[in-house]
């Protein structure tokens, strides 16, 4: 499996996750703390131009999903 598949296949579960549980992960949780490293990650690369194009424009799509769900409380 090369790193674009694997980058991919990460993208597509963070998506589905937060679609499917109408929340970000949470860092708290073990099974979501990959999930949140991706998003941290993505970030950093963003911010310091690293990251490159196919990536940037998916990465920012699922940043403005994420924003939709910022600070949701789960727990209601």
């Amino acid at each position: 499996m090369d790193q674009d598949t694997r980058w991919l296949t990460r993208y597509n579960e963070v998506i589905k996750f937060i679609e499917a549980n109408k929340r970000n992960p949470s860092k708290y949780n073990p099974e979501e703390r990959l999930m949140i490293h991706f998003l941290k990650r993505g970030r950093k690369l963003m911010n310091a131009n690293e990251l490159q194009e196919p990536r940037l424009s998916k990465f920012k799509e699922l940043l403005e999903l994420t924003e939709m769900y910022k600070r949701k409380n789960q727990y209601q």
